[in-house]
């Protein structure tokens, strides 16, 4: 009986640090990357005509129109017009020359 007591106890000890290991992992890797994957699609809800923008490959243009049924815009570059996917726009242009105070 008291060797079942100190075996328990132990094994609570040795898992302490699993444990807090994993909430650490949780606390600075995963609850920010919620948080990035969530204000990603609220900016891509809300990207509007006219808007310009700069997409994940760098390529800067002017939303012209937004197809809802196949969730793409059409952006105006310098070279033309391109079909983007809403998922490949990073930010909005203007966002991207603000100050770091002005943004908050």
């Amino acid at each position: 009986m008291i060797a079942l007591q100190s075996f328990g106890g132990s094994s609570l000890t040795s898992m302490l640090p699993f444990l807090l290991m994993f909430v650490v992992i949780y606390l600075f890797m995963i609850r920010p990357q919620i948080k990035r994957q969530k204000n990603e699609k609220k900016f891509q809800t809300s990207i509007a005509k006219g808007n310009k923008i700069v997409t994940n490959s760098g390529i800067h243009g002017k939303i012209v129109d937004i197809v809802d049924s196949d969730n793409t815009v059409i952006v105006e570059t310098g070279a033309g017009k391109i079909k983007f996917e809403r998922s490949a726009i990073s930010m909005e242009l203007s966002k991207k020359y603000q100050s770091p105070e002005e943004i908050k």
